[in-house]
């Protein structure tokens, strides 16, 4: 597939930059639908791909070339939801959206190393929105409850123009984000401040380094649940671990089988969270909700094929 780049010295045109200088926006808005940065990516490439397959003529026919390629993306997205249904229906295990490093972890810090680096993840904001607790709960929404609600309540577009994107009225459009939003409240616990979670994940490690049951059992909720996605490529628990007493064992299971595990304190999704590196090599991804001054909830990802923005931590 070509990349937008691609025809821009065949031909030139005034208004490139402009469309090019979309992308972030897009990558932004396809990232928060799907919930996976590569589908995110592949989305917004073919996007591009049917804006430079058109004629000169058809483009400048177009009067906002930025609402065209948002409509188009987000089709395309919804069209990808829908089927995603289907295949998370046979994944192995737990399905858990793809978590993002911070900027300073994926641009010039331990996963930089080069420009060709730094696109993907100067193209996605973190803030609230895209949370893993946030997309969690994304993923219990229907495609057009998902598209309706991060149109109109992240990106701030107009029912009018979500209508025209989800091919609804907009007065069903109101009533999928209004929808949306009553699922976001019901999950939602309430918020911890970034520093007091820190300190939470950063005493969770050490009692975790030192095999201290005790020490997790005190830092879980009673009712705590644990998520692992391997996606059948990596040992995974296939269900969710629940309650503090099974989680504390589970990880210290895991400590036991892999000696040498380096557990370090990273940026997950714009929260403080944990990478677990084995001989330099990151295997996991952990990002936490908190309940109070514990730890309410723990996704584990595993799979390697959502651990790519991850893995030249190991190499630097």
């Amino acid at each position: 597939m070509s990349t937008p780049s691609e025809p821009v010295h065949d031909r030139p045109d005034p208004g490139l930059s402009a469309v090019v200088g979309e992308r972030r926006r897009l990558i932004n808005l396809a990232y928060r639908l799907l919930g996976s940065l590569a589908e995110a990516e592949d989305a917004v490439q073919e996007a591009y791909a049917r804006w430079y397959a058109m004629s000169p003529q058809q483009q400048k026919a177009i009067a906002s070339p930025g609402g065209w390629l948002t409509t188009v993306t987000s089709r395309i997205c919804l069209d990808v939801l829908g089927s995603a249904r289907v295949r998370r229906e046979r994944y192995v295990g737990q399905w858990i959206p793809e978590p993002l490093p911070d900027r300073s972890e994926w641009i010039g810090g331990r996963m930089g190393g080069g420009p060709e680096r730094a696109d993907p993840a100067d193209r996605v904001t973190l803030d609230e929105s895209v949370n893993m607790a946030f997309l969690v709960v994304l993923e219990s929404m229907t495609p057009a409850e998902r598209v309706a609600f991060i149109l109109h309540d992240v990106f701030r577009y107009p029912f009018a123009e979500v209508a025209e994107i989800v091919g609804r009225t907009p007065a069903a459009c109101r009533q999928l984000a209004s929808s949306a939003r009553h699922r976001i409240r019901a999950a939602q616990a309430p918020a911890v401040p970034t520093v007091g979670q820190a300190g939470l994940v950063r005493h969770f490690k050490e009692a975790w380094e030192a095999k201290d049951i005790g020490a997790l059992v005190g830092l879980l909720d009673p009712d705590a649940t644990m998520i692992a996605d391997g996606g059948g490529m990596v040992g995974a628990v296939l269900r969710p671990v629940e309650g503090s007493e099974r989680i504390a064992q589970y990880l210290i299971h895991i400590a036991d089988k892999a000696p040498g595990l380096a557990l370090l304190e990273r940026t997950v999704n714009g929260l403080p969270g944990l990478v677990a590196q084995h001989s330099g090599v990151t295997v996991t991804v952990a990002a936490f909700s908190l309940t109070g001054s514990r730890v309410h909830r723990i996704w584990a990802v595993r799979n390697p094929e959502k651990l790519r923005p991850w893995a030249e931590s190991g190499r630097n």
